[in-house]
């Protein structure tokens, strides 16, 4: 009970409420104050009535808090427990806010409590109507914070629910990324096994360590954007050894957004689709530019090539640039993790290639 007192002194939500139940309690004493000095007691002086009105009032609903409080724990109490409740407070109220009243007023108290004794049905009465009207008050309350603390409950379960199946579609989407792009490597390497051993060799060191580093993150619901640049560094790194002089490239992160949070292998797929789409086909290869840039409430990424484009010199766009898995899958995570509020363009570059912007909102 002890341990229990301690945590609900700082629970604000039931001193708030006890609060509310004490100034609904003033109001409900001084109209018993009006209807005690011009109904049952016509003669007594206002003040008087409203000195005994308020100290019968709070003690009554003092004493009533306190036992809901202490063995209900602010919860509702039963009907039986209601009852006992009504029976120990009221004439415990009636006679010990009476003399309260009558020191406070230096009224001689046995002629107070003799008066309060002659005129105990009407007022005992009227007080019982007041316990009442207080008590489904303060039931109604009850249920109605049981009914907001349960549409809250459901609420967080929901909210759990969704997060619990968001996670596991952006798993899924993940892990459509991880095979396709190993599978596309070990081919390449298989095929360089035969024709330059030494160069397949140091493909496959490039590729342990490309896997490494992603082994920390992959599995991860986020990582920062320093550890996804290097991710990109060693898949650039593992696809130069392939394409030779035909692949250049740079990595630019400011120091400031090196810490942001990013969902892992969101933009690998950006450049894999740069590679694959524009400088692959291109016989004297090209170059891949990522950058990193805050603008305003958006943190804007880049991924730029000098490749072949969107479209031929007639017009005649390329099929499949822009609309294999790699990118369907960072569109199909952003709509996942960020609706409306994040988006993946795909542009001409200038004065050729393509430019993919991955647009997120800042969050510092």
């Amino acid at each position: 009970m002890g341990d229990w007192l301690r945590l609900t002194y700082f629970n604000g939500s039931l001193w708030r409420r006890f609060l509310i139940d004490y100034l609904f309690g003033i109001v409900v004493n001084n109209i018993c104050a009006v209807v005690v000095a011009f109904v049952i007691l016509p003669g007594d002086p206002f003040f008087h009535c409203w000195v005994f009105s308020m100290c019968i009032g709070s003690l009554v609903m003092w004493m009533a808090d306190g036992c809901r409080i202490l063995i209900w724990q602010g919860g509702r109490p039963s009907l039986p427990g209601l009852l006992g409740i009504f029976v120990v407070t009221i004439p415990v109220g009636y006679f010990g806010g009476s003399y309260l009243a009558a020191k406070l007023l230096a009224l001689p108290v046995e002629a107070v409590l003799n008066r309060q004794i002659e005129h105990a049905s009407p007022l005992l009465i009227m007080i019982l109507i007041v316990c009442v009207f207080f008590a489904w008050f303060n039931w109604s309350q009850s249920e109605l914070s049981e009914l907001r603390a349960k549409a809250e409950t459901e609420k967080a379960h929901m909210a759990a629910v969704e997060r619990q199946a968001m996670q596991a579609q952006l798993q899924l989407l993940q892990a459509q990324i991880e095979p396709h792009m190993l599978f596309n490597t070990l081919a390449n390497l298989q095929g360089l096994i035969a024709l330059d051993a030494p160069r397949a060799q140091y493909m496959l060191d490039k590729l342990i360590h490309y896997l490494r580093a992603s082994l920390s993150s992959s599995r991860a619901e986020t990582t920062t954007l320093a550890h996804e640049f290097e991710l990109m560094h060693a898949y650039l790194e593992l696809m130069s050894v392939r394409m030779g002089a035909r692949l250049t490239y740079s990595l630019t992160l400011p120091p400031e957004l090196e810490r942001f949070a990013i969902p892992p292998m969101l933009l690998q797929p950006l450049v894999e689709n740069a590679i694959k789409h524009g400088l692959e086909s291109k016989i004297e290869g090209g170059r891949v530019e990522v950058v990193a840039k805050r603008d305003d409430k958006r943190l804007k990424i880049s991924v730029a090539d000098d490749g072949l484009g969107l479209e031929t010199g007639n017009g005649v766009h390329y099929p499949n640039h822009g609309t294999g898995l790699g990118v369907a899958n960072v569109r199909e995570r952003l709509r996942a993790l960020h609706g409306d509020a994040a988006s993946l363009t795909l542009e001409p570059n200038t004065p050729q290639g393509a430019i993919a912007t991955l647009t997120l909102p800042y969050e510092p």
